[in-house]
């Protein structure tokens, strides 16, 4: 084994995936039928090229979206980054779009997200998970261990 080798698995990082996959099927049907019309044709324009160029993949450790043309622009947010997730939901509850806040005052737009209920959830679980551990990490809290210093009484 060369040292290159033992470096590349070290950077190997263990994620587990929990959601990878396209805009809702919904969405597209339902704009397609909508495209019928002549005010509904640039939305059947817009739900065709998510439908072939959008992809979101949501793992344990960060969210990445890819589109733009040709699915060649990819985002990627780590939940530590995330101040707040917004939900609205869409196709009577079938799927949703999905606003992150990040902690610049950025925002992240995903829409059409199937299972957009059970993916906030879960974000949000990782978000609070992940900012308590970077809180505990950075000592935001203190010292572990020390009491708190004792208040002088004048």
């Amino acid at each position: 084994m060369t040292p290159e080798d033992r470096v590349e698995n070290k950077l190997e990082i263990n994620e587990t995936v929990f959601y990878e996959g396209g805009p809702a099927k919904g969405d597209l049907i339902v704009n397609l039928l909508f495209g019928l019309t002549l005010i509904g044709i640039p939305f059947a324009v817009g739900a065709i090229v998510r439908a072939l160029w959008l992809r979101f993949r949501i793992t344990s450790r960060r969210i990445s979206v890819s589109g733009g043309w040709l699915g060649r622009d990819r985002t990627q947010v780590v939940y530590s980054q995330i101040r707040e997730v917004r939900s609205v939901p869409r196709g009577f509850g079938a799927w949703g779009d999905m606003v992150v806040v990040l902690n610049d005052g950025a925002k992240l737009e995903m829409r059409a997200v199937p299972r957009f209920r059970e993916l906030e959830a879960y974000i949000e679980e990782r978000r609070e998970s992940r900012g308590k551990a970077a809180a505990r990490s950075s000592g935001a809290d203190g010292p572990a261990g020390f009491a708190p210093p004792a208040r002088e009484s004048a």
